[in-house]
């Protein structure tokens, strides 16, 4: 591990870890939005709190960084539920026929 200090790239895998985590979360909310629609929302809060509170009580600056870096995508993944909902009515993503009636009206 020596060896990673001394090249510093503790910022490259940073990087790369962020890149992955966003990642991740990018088809977790098409299907977060297809089995539960909104509702689950509350869920991502939880998972932020719950990363920013590791993150302030970890000394190890990298794993801080990534658990910031997981608390903060986990509050933007709220935005983007709401958001996937106005795509899946607009038709650019499958409907989950199980759900049809809640997309009625809108």
């Amino acid at each position: 591990m020596e060896w990673t200090e001394s090249l510093h790239v503790g910022g490259i895998a940073i990087g790369i870890c962020t890149f992955l985590i966003i990642g991740v979360f990018h088809p977790v909310v098409i299907k977060a939005e297809y089995y539960w629609g909104t509702r689950c929302w509350w869920v991502f809060l939880l998972l932020g709190l719950a990363g920013i509170a590791g993150s302030l009580f970890t000394d190890n600056l990298f794993l801080s960084s990534l658990l910031g870096v997981f608390s903060f995508s986990s509050f933007w993944t709220i935005k983007e539920i709401f958001d996937q909902r106005k795509r899946v009515l607009k038709g650019w993503f499958p409907m989950n026929p199980k759900r049809k009636h809640e997309y009625e009206g809108r």
